[in-house]
């Protein structure tokens, strides 16, 4: 598996992001979310510096999911029974993904708040 042309590694990517929406309805979710957030942004055309900030709080959400989601599923195969620990780890990733989206948010309310001039 190592070494391999960078084509066939980001095939890997792509499917394991594939796997995810398939299978994750938060990442659905999430994903609506990221496509209304853009659509706003096209539509108040907030500058560049919010766009970059806006776009990078949806990519470290995104990230963040597959990440929860790669765990989970690690996890879930190596230990499938139910034990404390495993749930804290399950818990605290899944925490990484609440705090990354209401960072998110806050970002995208900033944005709404400075364009809109409320």
């Amino acid at each position: 598996m190592k070494n391999q042309p960078y084509y066939v590694r980001l095939g890997y990517a792509v499917a394991g992001i594939k796997a995810v929406w398939q299978r994750e309805s938060s990442f659905r979710i999430e994903c609506a979310l990221a496509l209304a957030a853009i659509l706003i942004m096209i539509v108040l055309q907030p500058g560049w510096l919010w766009a970059a900030v806006v776009a990078l709080s949806i990519g470290l959400v995104f990230a963040l999911e597959l990440v929860n989601s790669a765990l989970e599923y690690l996890i879930d195969h190596v230990h499938p029974d139910f034990a404390a620990p495993i749930g804290l780890a399950k818990d605290a990733a899944a925490g990484a993904v609440l705090l990354a989206s209401l960072g998110a948010l806050a970002a995208g309310a900033m944005m709404l708040v400075s364009t809109l001039k409320f």
